[in-house]
């Protein structure tokens, strides 16, 4: 698993022994992880997410009226060192 895989697991599993519902999706340049927030969320566990997210390069929460709370995090996959980096106009 490459190192914002491991990151973004690590984060999803520090979010769930919080005891916030999470998942994890992959996507081309980054991995993101959302997670369910109750209402009855105490203020000590709100502290602890919000910790474990800042970790993340990215953070935030989305509240709606129909579905609730959902603080959300993305670690973005490193860009490789070497290769077809700048596409087909950049290469020499």
């Amino acid at each position: 698993m490459p190192a914002s895989g491991s990151h973004a697991a690590a984060i999803a599993a520090r979010l769930s022994a919080i005891g916030l519902a999470t998942r994890v999706e992959e996507h081309d340049r980054y991995t993101s992880i959302e997670a369910e927030v109750p209402e009855a969320l105490s203020a000590d566990s709100w502290r602890k997410a919000l910790e474990v997210v800042a970790e993340a390069d990215r953070f935030g929460l989305l509240a709606t009226s129909l579905d609730g709370r959902t603080l959300w995090a993305v670690v973005h996959k490193a860009v490789p060192a070497t290769g077809d980096v700048g596409g087909p106009s950049h290469q020499r």
